[in-house]
């Protein structure tokens, strides 16, 4: 059996009165958005944690999602005559295929090598699901009772639209650091369902016959029971698809509350010397410290900025795992040294774990060291308010951050935090950036140069020797002009390795580009 056609307003049996039914379908409304909200989060969030690049995944799911919504919605048309059986119907497959799509992108990306064609498949099943949502909610309530189109459009975009907000609230203050991107959304899908389930299934249910009614209360129940057992399974699926990216030698995984940390190798920093696994820092499936070679990085980004003057007082941007504070307390003349660390989970972690604390030498144990949280950017403004170039500039500012891209560390790499940070130098201060691939991507690196000099600073670019390309920039304040810094060559790290890193002038310069900006960050 199944609805019965479209009845008169004034036929339809509600087992509560006609102005609650009315606010009970708006409330379905409300939940739909919210749980729809959270689906796309989801994909943009798990997306950019798996492959980088946040903008242009944001872009993809926002996209094709919207324009699934459109062909969700002209299919919908089709269901309108039974619109109570279509609509639990289209949130049970909802509840499903947005629920699980986290466990299923991840799930592509660690045993398939990629998350791209999930990532659109799940985007465009999900919109058209969406989609379909409206049309038949429309026609739902307006079997409850009769008015104008355009007033019935007016409230239950209303209600999508604060469901939407608060979906887009819940998703980053309360499901991602509560329960984690899978948890959470399995746990979005099983409200999902339930909405759907009470509109229908108790609200409707005259407009459904008792055959049907039953079929619909099972496939609902399934789908919530599944859900629900899946949250049970979310630890292991984890630690197996964490096995099959990092490998079996996976030692700490944990979620710091704005990105996932995973250490591998051997707990023992120096255990490769002896043919064991090297320790390896991964921040967000991107390796940020390797203990075969990482001494080579940070004294190579430290080294010549530290022995070009006076450093007294540092700045240090990023660097949460304590390489780069390690190089810089190992100068003579250190007094003071700020950490700027968006993620304190990452600071703490490398203040408690053995093999992580063994590699940086127990770095911010040392009194000299303080560590700051919040964002670098509003922090280095309120220092150019507050301090200028007085008693309480820096005399050394290093960036320890990942390579230039399109992500949300940008901003840290344009022309106005660069002028920024000028404004936070002493007079004779110098500002150490690394700046990607010099061979690999020359335009980024260059990119980075140019950027530093049209915010009045004079640069020295300089690169590691193979194996490994590394690329930075040297620079300092001057009130004008565009010589050369000296350019260094050799750098100690000072850990009796046997091989320091060589330091040269990286080769291809390219000139003419523009700088990149806050509104046209220039990084691909």
């Amino acid at each position: 059996m199944s609805d019965r056609l479209l009845e008169p307003a004034d036929d339809v049996r509600l087992p509560v009165p006609a102005g609650l039914g009315r606010g009970l379908v708006l409330a379905s409304v409300f939940v739909c958005a919210a749980c729809g909200l959270v689906y796309e989060l989801e994909l943009v969030a798990l997306a950019s944690y798996l492959a980088g690049d946040s903008v242009t995944h944001a872009s993809v799911v926002l996209s094709v999602m919207v324009f699934a919504m459109g062909i969700g919605s002209l299919l919908a048309k089709r269901l309108r005559c039974r619109a109570a059986t279509g609509f639990v119907l289209v949130e049970a497959v909802l509840a499903v295929v947005g629920g699980g799509s986290a466990m299923a992108l991840y799930a592509s990306f660690a045993w398939l090598g990629g998350a791209w064609t999930a990532l659109v498949g799940f985007s465009l099943a999900i919109g058209v699901l969406i989609g379909a949502e409206m049309p038949l909610l429309m026609t739902l309530i307006q079997r409850i009772r009769r008015q104008d189109a355009g007033g019935a459009l007016a409230d239950l975009f209303a209600a999508d639209y604060v469901g939407a907000l608060v979906g887009g609230l819940l998703f980053p203050f309360l499901l991602l650091p509560f329960f984690g991107q899978l948890t959470g959304a399995l746990l979005t899908g099983v409200v999902n369902a339930s909405a759907g389930g009470v509109v229908v299934l108790w609200l409707f249910r005259h407009d459904v016959g008792v055959r049907m009614r039953w079929g619909l209360l099972a496939v609902n129940g399934a789908v919530i029971v599944l859900l629900v057992a899946g949250t049970a399974f979310v630890g292991v699926f984890e630690r197996e698809a964490r096995r099959a990216v990092y490998g079996e030698d996976l030692r700490v995984a944990v979620r710091t509350g704005t990105q996932e940390a995973v250490l591998t190798g051997d707990a023992d920093p120096t255990a490769h010397r002896r043919g064991g696994k090297p320790l390896q820092l991964f921040l967000d499936g991107r390796l940020r410290v390797c203990s075969a070679d990482g001494y080579r990085y940070h004294s190579a980004l430290v080294g010549p900025a530290m022995a070009g003057g006076p450093n007294a007082r540092v700045l240090l941007l990023g660097g949460g795992d304590g390489l780069a504070l390690r190089e810089v307390l190992r100068h003579e003349g250190v007094e003071k040294v700020t950490v700027l660390e968006a993620d304190p989970g990452v600071v703490r972690l490398a203040r408690t774990d053995p093999g992580l604390r063994g590699l940086n030498d127990g770095a911010f144990d040392d009194p000299r060291v303080r560590v700051r949280g919040g964002d670098a950017f509003l922090r280095l403004r309120e220092h150019a308010h507050g301090a200028g170039s007085g008693p309480a500039a820096y005399d050394v500012v290093v960036t320890d951050l990942p390579a230039p891209g399109q992500g949300v560390d940008a901003k840290l790499y344009s022309q106005e935090f660069y002028g920024l940070v000028r404004r936070a130098l002493a007079p004779q201060g110098r500002f150490a950036v690394h700046a990607g691939a010099a061979a690999a991507h020359p335009e980024t690196y260059w990119t980075v140069e140019a950027t530093l000099r049209s915010a009045g600073l004079r640069t020295s670019p300089y690169a590691v020797s193979a194996p490994r390309d590394w690329g930075f920039v040297l620079a300092r304040r001057s009130p004008g002009g565009d010589a050369r810094l000296p350019r260094p060559r050799a750098v100690s790290s000072r850990t009796g390795a046997a091989d320091p890193p060589l330091l040269r002038a990286p080769r291809g310069r390219v000139d003419g580009l523009p700088p990149s900006t806050l509104t046209r960050p220039r990084y691909g």
